[in-house]
């Protein structure tokens, strides 16, 4: 406004300058309110591009390269690797009883220029030992089965035998169709690749297409397995409990997953709401182990522990925040480092009266403040939901300090996905419903297997055989 116009107002009288300053209150409200709504857009989206790992359930591998933690260098400013003057551990000489072969190498002539006759080739102490590991040359062996045909004496009609149920169902034996399985799941190897390796490593005939068909008969023929695993991990007394995103032909479904200590169970279904958790979970007195997503509600909080390190991560987005936001991060933070302190303690001491009195203690101090920022006031509204869950679900926070094998993270379960996210990131997840009961069992398989330290390639066998023949699968439980 120029000066000449505000003059003018001011020569119109009382009324007219009272009306210009209440039009000019009213737009500056509304201009106020425009930027607090702009500012808190902006907060939003500095926190989402501020989102990584350290402060969200995001894998390290979603990171920018930018924002990935640098590994720690040691303070003394040394090289990495063993140092001057280190022994050193190399491989061990194993033992003449077990070797395949023997290989003598003689000296032709002295370092004085003297040539060896033969007769003065005898060893004089021990000899210098060098041991290599090599593999045969490796090809399949094409075995023909014939069935002759006779002609009866008695009734004159010719008749033959008929082929054995293990090999009248497929052109390969059970441990060329668990190598290749072994190939695709545990190692992640796609179908033309598997084709490529099985030529070169092998000598096999192979293709896609038959690629996928050994994979389909090893899924079938883990069936019962499968049934029987579902059951025994429902019966455990405690479990954890996590799912992740999958793609069907494009569309998006859910793998979860469900693992004690030495078994884990597979299940893909169309989405991660609490019906699917119900479905799996069924009628089981497991205290189950999960993070804070919703569909593990339905859970009673003394039959449930949440994970510390998600609780962290959650922590630490809240403390990057400002005012009250911080102080809530700061405290929650300090929280989690006394949690898993007391836990390592127990680690070593296996003194649970001890673990218990520390986490009474902690109960005793942080649910007060934790109650504060739950309040309905303006500076507590970023944190205020969390605290609301957490005075929620507060029983489930400290499930661990009473029972055994329950740990107070739910990492074990995070790490058992680790190799079926990243066979979804290689392969794109299935193509359909067929591939995804093949996924869930194949995995199901290949995890229990490692949990357990047993070769997955000769449990794959044994159970292809067996299938095969019509006999009982092993079990994986």
């Amino acid at each position: 406004m120029e000066r000449c116009e505000a003059e003018a107002i001011y020569d119109q009288g009382r009324e007219a300058v009272v009306a210009v300053l209440l039009r000019m209150d009213e737009q500056i409200q509304r201009l106020e309110q425009r930027v607090a709504r702009q500012d808190e857009r902006i907060a939003q989206l500095e926190r989402r591009l501020n989102r990584d790992s350290r402060n969200s359930s995001a894998p390290p591998s979603s990171d920018p390269p930018g924002n990935r933690a640098k590994r720690s260098t040691d303070a003394s400013g040394r090289k990495r690797g063993g140092q001057a003057g280190h022994e050193g551990h190399g491989r061990e000489l194993l033992p003449l009883s077990v070797l395949d072969e023997v290989i003598e190498h003689w000296p032709e002539r002295c370092g004085c220029g003297h040539l060896f006759a033969e007769g003065e080739l005898r060893a004089v102490g021990e000899p210098v030992r060098h041991q290599i590991e090599e593999l045969p040359m490796i090809s399949t062996q094409v075995i023909e089965h014939r069935c002759p045909r006779v002609r009866c004496p008695g009734c004159g009609e010719q008749t033959r035998a008929e082929l054995p149920a293990e090999v009248a169902n497929s052109s390969f034996g059970p441990r060329f169709e668990a190598a290749v399985a072994a190939l695709s799941v545990r190692n992640r190897i796609s179908r033309c690749d598997v084709v490529e390796l099985g030529e070169a490593l092998f000598g096999a005939r192979l293709c896609s297409g038959t690629v996928e068909a050994i994979l389909q008969r090893a899924a079938r023929a883990l069936t019962d397995p499968y049934e029987h695993l579902a059951e025994r991990v429902r019966a455990s007394e405690s479990l954890n409990m996590d799912e992740t995103g999958w793609r069907t032909a494009g569309e998006r479904r859910a793998l979860w997953g469900m693992f004690t200590d030495r078994h884990a169970l597979f299940h893909l279904a169309p989405d991660r709401h609490e019906d699917r958790a119900k479905s799996l979970l069924t009628d089981t007195k497991a205290i189950v182990t999960s993070d804070r997503w919703w569909a593990y509600a339905h859970l009673p909080t003394s039959r449930r522990q949440i994970c510390w390190s998600h609780l962290r991560r959650d922590f630490q987005a809240h403390a990057e925040g400002l005012a009250a936001e911080n102080e809530f991060g700061e405290a929650g933070l300090q929280l989690c480092e006394r949690v898993f302190w007391a836990w390592e303690v127990f680690a070593h001491t296996g003194d649970r009266r001890q673990l218990k009195r520390t986490i009474r203690s902690l109960q005793r101090q942080y649910k007060p403040l934790i109650r504060s920022f739950a309040a309905k006031r303006a500076p507590n509204k970023r944190c205020r939901g969390m605290a609301r869950n957490l005075l929620k679900a507060w029983p489930a926070l400290w499930t661990f300090a009473a029972h055994k094998d329950v740990e107070p993270t739910n990492n074990h379960a995070e790490r058992a996905l680790r190799s079926a996210v990243i066979y979804r990131k290689l392969s794109l997840g299935s193509q359909s419903k067929d591939g995804e009961l093949r996924t869930a069992r194949l995995f199901s398989a290949h995890t229990t297997c490692r949990l357990q330290h047993r070769s997955l390639f000769a449990y794959l066998t044994d159970t292809i055989t067996a299938h095969a023949r019509g006999d009982p699968a092993p079990l994986l439980a």
